[in-house]
């Protein structure tokens, strides 16, 4: 029984001591996996085409929110919105942006007014997931960038601080997305 209780032991440290970088001949593997992981730094860099598509993705696959992403992009929110969440987004489209001012689009995605951009798409993010049919007339949500939204509920229409319409939902794998028919701005 000694026997095989030293044998198990000196065979575990055997491997032990192989499995450990002596810091001598593998730096071509090191360099290699830091060369890889920033290629991929981000949840955004993780390549995967079995599991359902998270908020990013959808939107990214939809030709109604191209400014969206461009924005989202430009305020290098990506990465946040590609993890785990859960979030609820209420995602305006691209005729909700044209309705702004002419310019404004423009305006925002210049890299002086990231952090006023920043702040206007956290205005569309809840932590958590809130279907359509949970909304409550007079319900306030508080957003990631601090603020607060209110709801409206009439005949079963959910509109948004009196001018955001929710014309679609759609479940993904880290919250649902609420298509809006504008932009909300925060106060």
């Amino acid at each position: 029984m000694k026997k095989k209780l030293a044998l198990i032991l000196g065979l575990s440290i055997l491997i032990w001591g192989s499995s450990c970088n002596s810091g001598g001949g593998d730096e071509t593997a090191s360099e290699a996996s830091t060369e890889e992981s920033s290629a991929t730094t981000g949840q955004s860099g993780v390549k995967d085409d079995v599991s359902a598509k998270n908020i990013v993705q959808v939107a990214s696959g939809s030709k109604d929110h191209t400014t969206l992403v461009t924005a989202v992009g430009a305020a290098e929110l990506v990465d946040v919105l590609s993890n785990a969440g859960p979030f609820t987004v209420f995602a305006p489209t691209n005729a909700a942006f044209d309705k702004l001012p002419a310019g404004t689009v423009e305006d925002l995605l210049k890299a002086e007014n990231k952090e006023k951009l920043q702040d206007i798409l956290q205005y569309h993010v809840a932590v958590g997931v809130y279907q359509v049919e949970s909304f409550k007339d007079a319900q306030i949500l508080g957003e990631v960038n601090g603020g607060n939204i209110t709801f409206t509920v009439k005949d079963g229409k959910v509109v948004i601080n009196n001018s955001a319409n929710i014309v679609a939902s759609i479940p993904t794998s880290n919250g649902v997305i609420h298509v809006i028919d504008a932009v909300l701005l925060p106060k």
